[in-house]
């Protein structure tokens, strides 16, 4: 017996061939498959939509309907973006012809008010324009033109299509920046400084290269890149800002997660060679090809293979068998924090996913940053005690007990306390008075390692809990 391998919807055709030969009962040719009540249907799609194998069109049609009565012309065209590229809806250009008029409405007025003619009806080629808009942020979204997608594609040249992704990449405030860069750069102290001019020097050699920022936390790691990525972006230069997670790409200007931005494979560690899903003539093929640094923060949470998948697809875009392709990279983090999380694998699976577990590992030149900025900016004595503690832990020098595999806590690293409730008196004292104090309750917080735990703060004081529902945080 066959078997009839899952197909993904991107692959159209495929997919909807595949849709007919598990409902059609006892087709004797692909032509018969496409015979619907006597009539042949031009394409695999048309014969599933007549057969009603295809999502209801009139969920999608009240989706957008209630939108364009509540929603801006520019949120109507993302969720129409969203919808076609993720949701495949049975006839994207039946829905654009019924509400493309909300989706044109700024085009209408932008060119009203720039005509001075108030009587202007929308035009071809203003419904081109949101085609346009919405294109792109459909490339962003799913690396797809329209026409890949079952829409009619916009009328515009070549170039623009793959220049759209570069004119995205430069759209920086260039005096904006250079302000930025002029006021900050003499603060930096000597490892900063030593960091930001050895990143610059490889940008204007266009040596490549590896890096990596060793930076604990406090040692100002956030300013020094941020002040990279300006610099070179005032030169009218590329700078790809990425980040591990989306928590991190909030910090930096420009910042996107590694995935949304590389296509890098969710299943990464089942792949034996794995690329990113981006190809040669592709529009973010473009930006990598002329990008002169890729910033990836937040890196020891990223598994070794996405590195190795980067590094491929590199190669592959820039036709260049040196490291990454003969581009720069700069990875930042620190190792003494959270590495990547396996599910349901022992410490080894998580050691052997590691980035310093890579082939690659052996081309990085470290860079280090470990002076504490903000215990010199606050001159406290205790913080700095504390942080060289902290470091002394992650390198590795506090004495194991080999019996359990655990470490002894200095005495003077923190205060224990015996209880629970000692702990609640301590963070939050008067509570009873200061509850709708909204400054003061956001000053202070208990950190709960699990869900259980909180759980356990808030049931041991039932006549709290709706006091301290918002100030107990989980992570």
């Amino acid at each position: 017996m066959g078997r009839l391998y899952t197909v993904h919807p991107n692959m159209v055709e495929c997919y909807y061939l595949r849709l007919l030969l598990v409902n059609v009962v006892g087709p004797r040719s692909f032509e018969d498959l496409r015979t619907i009540n006597g009539h042949l249907c031009a394409t695999y799609r048309e014969a599933c939509e007549h057969l009603g194998l295809l999502e209801n069109y009139a969920c999608w049609d009240s989706l957008l309907q209630d939108a364009s009565i509540v929603s801006f012309p520019h949120q109507i065209r993302m969720l129409y973006a969203i919808i076609i590229s993720t949701c495949f809806p049975s006839n994207p250009i039946e829905l654009w012809n019924k509400y493309r008029d909300f989706m044109t409405e700024d085009f209408l007025i932008r060119m009203r008010h720039h005509t001075g003619n108030f009587n202007l009806i929308i035009t071809l080629e203003m419904y081109n324009e949101a085609l346009i808009a919405i294109e792109d942020m459909c490339l962003t979204i799913a690396n797809k033109a329209l026409g890949q997608l079952g829409m009619i594609s916009p009328n515009r040249p070549m170039h623009d299509f793959f220049d759209g992704e570069l004119r995205r990449k430069q759209q920086y405030d260039i005096n904006e920046l250079q302000t930025f860069v002029n006021l900050n750069v003499p603060k930096l102290n000597d490892q900063q400084k030593n960091v930001y001019d050895t990143i610059m020097q490889a940008v204007q050699n266009e040596a490549g290269g590896l890096y990596f920022l060793d930076a604990p936390g406090g040692t100002g790691k956030t300013f020094v890149i941020s002040l990279i990525l300006a610099n070179i972006r005032v030169q009218g230069k590329i700078a790809l800002a990425l980040a591990s997670s989306g928590i991190a790409a909030t910090l930096l200007d420009g910042g996107r997660t590694a995935h949304s931005a590389l296509k890098l494979p969710l299943n990464v560690q089942v792949i034996e060679n794995p690329t990113c899903n981006i190809s040669r003539n592709s529009a973010m093929a473009k930006v990598l090809q002329q990008t002169a640094i890729i910033l990836l923060d937040e890196c020891t949470m990223t598994h070794k293979k996405s590195l190795e998948a980067i590094h491929c697809t590199m190669q592959d875009l820039r036709g260049n068998h040196n490291i990454f392709g003969g581009a720069l990279i700069l990875l930042s983090g620190d190792f003494r924090q959270t590495l990547l999380v396996i599910s349901r694998s022992p410490p080894a699976d998580e050691i052997n996913a590691c980035l310093k577990s890579s082939f690659m590992w052996r081309y990085v030149r470290k860079l280090t940053l470990n002076i504490n900025m903000r215990v010199q900016l606050q001159n406290d004595q205790s913080a700095d005690r504390f942080s060289k503690q902290l470091l002394e832990i992650g390198n590795g020098k506090v004495q194991i007990d080999n019996t359990n595999g655990l470490i002894s806590l200095p005495n003077n690293f923190c205060t224990i306390l015996q209880s629970k409730e000692e702990l609640i008196k301590r963070v939050f004292p008067n509570i009873i008075q200061n509850h709708r104090n909204h400054n003061w309750l956001s000053e202070r917080a208990i950190l709960a390692p699990k869900k259980c735990a909180s759980q356990c703060y808030q049931l041991s004081h039932p006549r709290k809990i709706a006091w301290c529902s918002n100030i107990i945080q989980i992570y």
